[in-house]
């Protein structure tokens, strides 16, 4: 399933070495048929203890977990919705991915200089929304004179759009990202082939720096005005120090916990960082295990096990027979297959299965 974040920020707020500290826990690209070889591209495994035990369980020859992209997005300016800076490149960068993560600077550093002369993360946030929202103000402004004759010589489906696209409008020119307007199925649909850069989900990443002033650190009422301006928006945001990451990022295991010890990091902001996008695209993960190979398959909640199945092989909807069903730790505890098999762990599930976060899946066609 092909799955990409946008990261942006404005200049000197920490994204290029944040994108360099996920591109360091990259995984092989030929293990993922839908990723492509470029330099702003990272293929970032999605952190699963449970792919390791299911693989140690079935002595697995290699072992491939989930994995989704991360795009280095050109730096934006104000005005790049009027093309300043790499504005367009930034912009149509943006419209091919499928959720952005906003680098914020919540630390203060004399060495490195901020863009607008002054560390405050609203404005910040306020300032690279804005431009999103200026973007789909002309997207739908130019959408709306394209279906003016429709709606003139009364076609419905154009008189029906157009209502939705004004209330959209509407709501942009109040500085309201496209997501927060409340739309039925019918006309989502209708919204989302505009692809507005604003109905993406955006993950805040608030980025601090060891040895700087980090707004979180000092009871900074700057940090209480940017959790207060996410908290009511319904936002999501995970705190990295990006730079200790990237530092971190060479090393593994015991090592890695010893120095991020050292440096009085106690979280790993990365996986964080990771599983909240994955939270936030609303995926889960289920596997499939044995001799060859254990993965990871990333797919949307709610997938029935046909769709679930089209992960592995586009053939397997049309093909698909049944599947054999087992939750992970199931497997784990019963000690094999065989022993499952004969406690009546693992289910026989057809067509209208939803398939679960954990489950291991054997499809039959």
């Amino acid at each position: 399933m092909a799955l990409a974040i946008g990261i942006v920020g404005l200049p000197n707020v920490g994204k290029s070495t944040l994108f360099n500290a996920l591109t360091k826990k990259s995984v092989p690209a030929e293990n993922y048929p839908f990723c492509t070889i470029d330099p702003s591209v990272g293929v970032v495994a999605v952190p699963d203890e449970r792919l390791g035990k299911l693989s140690v369980f079935s002595s697995s020859v290699k072992t491939i977990p989930a994995a989704v992209e991360f795009v280095d997005i050109a730096g934006l300016v104000k005005g790049a919705s009027e093309g300043e800076g790499l504005g367009n490149q930034f912009l149509s960068h943006i419209r091919e991915v499928d959720a952005i993560a906003e680098v914020v600077r919540i630390f203060e550093d004399n060495n490195i200089i901020h863009v607008h002369d002054k560390v405050d993360p609203v404005s910040d946030i306020e300032t690279i929304n804005l431009e999103l929202i200026l973007t789909d103000i002309q997207t739908v402004t130019k959408r709306i004179a394209n279906i003016e004759k429709d709606v003139k010589r009364g076609v419905k489906e154009a008189m029906k759009e157009k209502e939705i696209l004004e209330r959209m409008k509407l709501a942009l020119e109040d500085e309201k990202l496209a997501r927060a307007v409340v739309l039925d199925d019918e006309d989502s649909a209708i919204v989302r082939s505009l692809h507005l850069l604003t109905m993406k989900p955006i993950l805040y990443v608030l980025n601090k720096k060891a040895g700087g002033k980090n707004l979180d650190e000092t009871n900074d009422p700057r940090y209480e005005e940017l959790l207060s301006y996410l908290r009511s928006r319904g936002a999501m945001y995970v705190v990295v120090d990006a730079g200790v990451e990237h530092e971190l990022s060479q090393f593994e295991g015991e090592e890695k916990e010893m120095f991020r010890g050292e440096l009085g990091v106690k979280d790993d902001g990365l996986n964080n960082l990771i599983k909240k996008s994955y939270e936030m695209l609303g995926l889960i993960t289920y596997f499939t295990t044995g001799a060859d190979e254990t993965r990871g398959w990333t797919i949307k909640v709610g997938s029935t096990a046909p769709v679930a199945g089209m992960a592995i092989h586009t053939d397997f909807k049309d093909k698909f027979i049944r599947a054999e069903v087992i939750f992970w730790t199931d497997l784990l505890n019963a000690g094999s297959y065989g022993i499952a098999r004969e406690k009546g762990l693992v289910r026989t599930e057809g067509k209208e299965y939803i398939v679960k976060d954990g489950d291991v899946v054997e499809f039959k066609i």
